[in-house]
Parts: C-alpha cells; sequence; structure tokens
C-alpha cells in the first residue's frame, strides 16, 4: 500500500521528487540539477510543498540560501550556535518544559527511539538481512537535527547516508508527536491507574502482586496448517518432562486468578503498553502522521481462559469489577469470533486473518481500553497456525504496509522486498513448526 504524497512519508520515496540521490541537493536553483529538480516537481504537482519544505529548512538553519547552507557544513563555531538555536525552536514546538540541557535531552530520547526502529526491525522483521539494512555509524551516533540536517545536503556523505539521516529526522519527528500526544494525555498516569484498578479489584484478593501459577499447554498440531488439534494442560513438574513430536508445542503459561460465581478461574494475562518504536511503526503502517492513531489505544490486555464459559465470566466480572470501583464500564467495538465461529477479519493491511477471540474496548476511568481474550485453543492457534501465527503477522504488516520499502528502498539496500517477504515468514514458519 503506498504511502500518500500528502504525508511527510513522500520525502523518504526513492520515486518522487524528493528522492535521495547520488549527489545532494545543488546549491544554485538554476543548476542543470536545479532545474531537473523544478521540472519533475511541477510534474508531481509539489512545488507548493517543496517550497514550504526548503522555507522550514532555511528557517531552522538560520539561512537564506543553499549556498549558505554549504557555508554552514563548514563553520563549526557557527552550527554550535544554530544547533543551540534549533533546539529552542523544537522544543517550543513539542511544548517541551524546560532548560535547555532538558530539552536537548528530550529531543535526545526522540533520536533513541528513532533509532529504536531500525534496530527493531533489524532484530526480528529483517533479522535475515540485518547487515543488508546496518545503519551508518556516523548517523547512528548523532541526535542533533541541525547535524542530521547538514548531513543530508553535505557532499562527503555517500548517498545511503543522507538518506539515512533523512530518514532519522522523519523518525524523531514522529517520536516527538507521540510523545506529545502522551503528554497531553497523560498516559503514563493512565497506566499506572489501570495495573491498579486490575490489582485491586479485579485479581483474587489477597493475591501478591507477581505471584503466578507456571503451568504447560502441550498440544498437538494438524499438518496442514498447523492449526491446534488439541492440547493437554500440565503442571510445570509435567510439563518439564515432556518430549516434543514432530508437530507439537509445548506453551508456557503464567497465570493468575480471579474469582466468579463463587470459584477461582485462572487467566494467563498479557498487558501491552506500546514501546515508543512500534508507536512509531504504527504511524508508518497507516501512513498516519496524527499521532493519536499510535497512542490512544496503547493501553491493552490480552487474556486467556480455559474454555468460553470462564471467558464470558470474565467479561461480567470486568464489569462488576469497575463498579466495585466507583466507575461504571462501557464495553464498546465488540467482535466475537469464539462464539460466533466466524474467524475475526481486519481490514488493516498485513492482519492477521482467521484468528478466533473476543475483542473489545471499555471505557472506565477515564481510560479507553483494548482487551483481547482467548481460549486456550484459540491462543494457540494465534501463536502457531500458518497465516494467523503473531510472528508471521507481524512480517506482513511491515512489508504489505509498503513500511519496509520506505524505510529500506531498493536503489539504496538492494533488497527485492517480496524475496525478502516470503523468506523471512518461511523462515518463521520452520521456527515454528519445528519441534
Amino acid at each position: 500500500m503506498p504511502h500518500s504524497p500528502d504525508t511527510m512519508f513522500s520525502l523518504l520515496d526513492q520515486h518522487g521528487a524528493f528522492a535521495t540521490l547520488a549527489e545532494p541537493m545543488p546549491d544554485r536553483t538554476f543548476s542543470a540539477a536545479g532545474r531537473s529538480m523544478v521540472k519533475l516537481l511541477q510534474k508531481n504537482n509539489e512545488l507548493t510543498k517543496f517550497r514550504v519544505l526548503r522555507n522550514q529548512v532555511f528557517e531552522l538553519l538560520d539561512v537564506r540560501s543553499f549556498a549558505e547552507i554549504k557555508e554552514l557544513i563548514d563553520d563549526e563555531e557557527r552550527r554550535h550556535l544554530v544547533s543551540r538555536r534549533a533546539y529552542g525552536l523544537i522544543g517550543n514546538m513539542f511544548g517541551i518544559h524546560g532548560n535547555e540541557r532538558e530539552i536537548v535531552a528530550t529531543v535526545a530520547s526522540y533520536s533513541r527511539t528513532a533509532d529504536s526502529v531500525i534496530r527493531y526491525l533489524k532484530s526480528k522483521v529483517l533479522n535475515r538481512y540485518a547487515s543488508h539494512i546496518e545503519m551508518t555509524n556516523e548517523v547512528d551516533a548523532l541526535s542533533s537535527p541541525v547535524d542530521l540536517l547538514l548531513i543530508v545536503f553535505d557532499d562527503s556523505y555517500h548517498q545511503k547516508a543522507r538518506f539515512e539521516a533523512k530518514r532519522k529526522l522523519l523518525l524523531m519527528n514522529l517520536a516527538g508527536y507521540i510523545d506529545q500526544r502522551e503528554r497531553e494525555t497523560d498516559i503514563e498516569a493512565k497506566f499506572a491507574d489501570f495495573l491498579h484498578f486490575l490489582n485491586r479489584h479485579v485479581w483474587l484478593p489477597g493475591t501478591k502482586i507477581g505471584d503466578l501459577e507456571l503451568v504447560y499447554l502441550h498440544s498437538r498440531h494438524h499438518a496442514a496448517d498447523f492449526s491446534c488439534l488439541d492440547y493437554q494442560l500440565l503442571s510445570r513438574d509435567q510439563g518439564e518432562k515432556v518430549r516434543l513430536q514432530p508437530g507439537e508445542k509445548l506453551t508456557l503459561l503464567k497465570r493468575r486468578r480471579f474469582k466468579a460465581q463463587g470459584r477461582e478461574i485462572p487467566i494467563y494475562v498479557s498487558i501491552r503498553k506500546k514501546a515508543p518504536e512500534t508507536k512509531v511503526l504504527k504511524l508508518l503502517r497507516k501512513g498516519e502522521e496524527n499521532p493519536a492513531v499510535a497512542v490512544d489505544d496503547e493501553l491493552g490486555l490480552m487474556g486467556v481462559l480455559d474454555n468460553l464459559t470462564d471467558v464470558k465470566l470474565f467479561q461480567s466480572h470486568l464489569t462488576k469489577s469497575a463498579i466495585a470501583a466507583h466507575s461504571f464500564m462501557v464495553l464498546e467495538d465488540i467482535s466475537d469470533s469464539l462464539t460466533s465461529g466466524v474467524d475475526y477479519r481486519n481490514k488493516n493491511i498485513g492482519s492477521s486473518v482467521g484468528t478466533r477471540m473476543l475483542k473489545f474496548f471499555a471505557r472506565m476511568g477515564g481510560m479507553r481500553v483494548e482487551f483481547i481474550v482467548h481460549t486456550n485453543k484459540s491462543y494457540l492457534d494465534y501463536m502457531y497456525k500458518r497465516d494467523v501465527a503473531h510472528d508471521e503477522y507481524e512480517v506482513k504488516r511491515i512489508f504489505d504496509s509498503g513500511t519496509a520499502e520506505l524505510l529500506f528502498p531498493a536503489d539504496i539496500y538492494f533488497l527485492d522486498m517480496k524475496k525478502a517477504r516470503d523468506h523471512q515468514i518461511a523462515w518463521y514458519r520452520a521456527k515454528i513448526e519445528g519441534a
């Protein structure tokens, strides 16, 4: 899915007017290269966008022309002054309160998030191509927006390094948007409140925080699609003695308990608070500049219960627990493929189809929390079934959304993304289906 030419992501499009070329942007508009660029901008109806971006660059660098940018590259003393000024401007833009040192530290955290996006892809989604997509050391080491921006115009840097500097600036910008939105919505306090609600009102009273029961699911899987045929619930001691055969998996669950209808019901719980890099990736996948898309569904919980009866009891227990916490809980956007028998289908690119789950959003106490609830069997499909498994799904959505091609264009990284996608999926399938 190509990203919209109207968003900032078009700056990374190597087929567009803002492509990073073998040589930096000319410092004279009326040079042959400059005239060619203007023609391309006119053809793509992006001349106004170029003028806006050019003016923003000039204002941030405190220059009046591209020729002055070339001079600034070689003037270390002036670069230092320009950088200090730029930090003040950026701090005000993102609403960062504090002194100069605090602003620099916050912007440096945006740089770390930008680097983490690439490292996450390098270590997971594109791990077999880590050497292909490794970042230039000089770009990796920088966190100053001015220094990174000057690299884009510096002909002493190779095309790859200049592209990576531009890419890092764009990712830092997204990280700044997200940080600002999180401060506005006070997401950290809401996350703490959510954990307090669970520990105080949902889980079994008197249970120590972190006291979990370890059990194993010993499952057999269908040869055709590796869906779960059946499973046995084993104690920790029993699970540790299992010797797996082909087509079998052993899955550890750390369970806590809640009380409903006079009995204690075990549940495996995974509480989600997205890492900064995954929020940036979500904006990239969706082609969205609005940070609310990445932040406003940040809080989530996945629960795994033994059977459908326990699933229904858990849902009911949640609403009753909210009343105990002096809040009414409203359940929104409910989709239930556990009881309907119809596979959950999401319209998002790369989303896993064929997944059975109960999914809903719970609104209470000023929070909106996403809940995904599985039975043991549907969870095993979520983990291992062909075309459904989460690791497979993660690869597909990065490739099928165009994010991999956007961040690692073929003319710079020499990767065939279709082949890379197929190889990565095959690698994960072999890893999953191996004993």
